[in-house]
């Protein structure tokens, strides 16, 4: 996330905080992969991301790089909406353990933050499928920076 809270996100709700189509639009690739953003709080963010041939690896199972970069965009905007004035964010540890396929349907994510501190936000983030089954834990720190000046 390359924005600041309170910065130039394309949409705002009426109460100030940013859209959920603003959260993804912030992050075009979060975008190219097909993140569904759901629900955004700074205490758990939830999304979808639909099974599709272009995101597979070989046998028509959902590529494991996509499956974490779904996670890690919605780590991400949850250590964002847990950041104060003039921050931002990046991704500098993660962690997946793998525990099963997706052939179809949907992955579901949620995302909680574990740890909210001075420098680094970590976050998990667990993922299922269409029937409830668990796909894959993501733990990720994020580092809390300062925002680039312009």
């Amino acid at each position: 996330m390359t924005t600041t809270p309170g910065g130039d996100l394309p949409m705002r709700t009426e109460d100030g905080r940013p859209s959920l189509d603003g959260l993804v639009a912030a992050m075009p690739f979060a975008g190219a992969i097909g993140l569904e953003l759901t629900q955004a709080e700074p205490r758990e963010v939830r999304g979808a991301l639909a099974w599709r041939q272009s995101l597979c690896t070989v046998g028509g199972a959902l590529h494991g790089g996509a499956i974490m970069a779904f996670a890690d965009s919605l780590g991400g905007i949850c250590a964002y909406l847990n950041l104060g004035p003039g921050e931002t964010t990046t991704t500098i540890e993660s962690k997946t353990n793998f525990f099963r396929g997706v052939r179809e349907g949907r992955v579901q994510g949620v995302s909680e933050p574990l740890h909210v501190g001075r420098s680094t936000v970590v976050v998990q983030t667990d993922l299922f499928d269409d029937t409830g089954r668990r796909v894959a834990r993501v733990t990720q720190t994020q580092a809390r920076v300062a925002a680039p000046t312009s």
